[in-house]
């Protein structure tokens, strides 16, 4: 195995953000992603300054090379299938992808930044229009879907409060629960004021033509005109080799982390997506990136300085 300070695993906004201030710490920092983004269906990702409307993957793409011309740095494309403590280290190995050798490294320090992995309702035609018509992030999508006939669809029990900032964007918003997901009688009020109303009915289809989203149809045949809007999916860490660990998690499954993006396991690291609160905007996500990568940097400092 080969030694490296810090092993960053998933090369997203929060990953690479963590690796290029790494790098420029004059950290070696081995950056590891399997190339199986949540968001490679969105054609156009928003709110990021600079880069307002940028494909996901072109934003990988340049932050992958901005890393690379560093020195310090190390890319390597595999997926992670073990992360063992090795003394005051971490050994990690893993399956290379598209054509890359198998990953075999021990590092000080592993920043977790592997993102979620989502199961949408399975309703069929959902997937066709998602990242097109339907997306997950409000915050990134709601300006271009402004004042449209619109869609939430999902089985949870938050969908009252995700309505609520749709309809920031448009109030011809309808709540769909496919017969699962919960709004509560004065949930529905509050929204029914601002003009959204609620279906519980369940969906047989999404349906569309020419390339768009056109309706919601239910079992029992009602049809329902609508041009897109948003989709509660289910999330969860996408990084199975995480579960041989003694981590702490939250009720959702996120990894518990302190402001630093410490875990409960000392030198293990998270940022981004697989923390709390969960999804969020790629900006953020590269804020918290850069903030762990400080704070890998002070604890290194620290434990150098512990040991002279």
């Amino acid at each position: 195995m080969s030694d490296v300070d810090v092993a960053v695993i998933g090369a997203g906004p929060a990953g690479l953000s963590a690796a290029l201030n790494l790098v420029r710490a004059r950290r070696r920092t081995l950056l590891i992603d399997s190339n199986r983004p949540r968001n490679a269906a969105t054609l156009a990702s928003h709110g990021f300054l600079t880069r307002d409307g940028v494909p996901p993957l072109e934003l990988r793409r340049l932050g992958r090379e901005e890393f690379e011309q560093y020195s310090e740095a190390t890319f390597h494309a595999a997926s992670v299938d073990a992360i063992v403590p090795d003394g005051e280290a971490f050994a990690l190995t893993g399956r290379g992808v598209r054509g890359a050798p198998a990953l075999a490294v021990r590092a000080r320090v592993v920043v977790v930044a592997s993102g979620l992995s989502e199961t949408l309702p399975a309703i069929p035609g959902l997937r066709a229009w998602y990242g097109t018509q339907l997306h997950s992030c409000v915050e990134c999508d709601g300006y271009e879907k402004a004042d449209a006939g619109l869609v939430l669809i999902g089985e949870t029990d938050d969908l009252a409060e995700r309505a609520l900032t749709v309809s920031q964007w448009s109030r011809d918003l309808i709540v769909f629960t496919n017969g699962v997901g919960t709004v509560t009688d004065d949930e529905e009020a509050m929204l029914l004021a601002l003009g959204v109303t609620v279906e519980r009915r369940p969906i047989a289809e999404i349906e569309g033509e020419s390339g768009s989203m056109t309706a919601v149809r239910l079992e029992d045949g009602t049809v329902i005109p609508r041009a897109g809007g948003f989709v509660r999916p289910l999330w969860r860490p996408s990084l199975t080799a995480l579960d041989a660990l003694d981590v702490q998690r939250d009720a959702e499954g996120l990894i518990v982390v302190d402001t630093g993006g410490r875990t409960s396991l000392g030198g293990l690291y998270a940022a981004g997506d697989a923390t709390p609160p969960g999804p969020q905007q790629l900006i953020v996500a590269a804020g918290e990136g850069a903030l762990v990568a400080a704070a890998v940097n002070v604890d290194l400092l620290r434990s150098d300085a512990g040991r002279g």
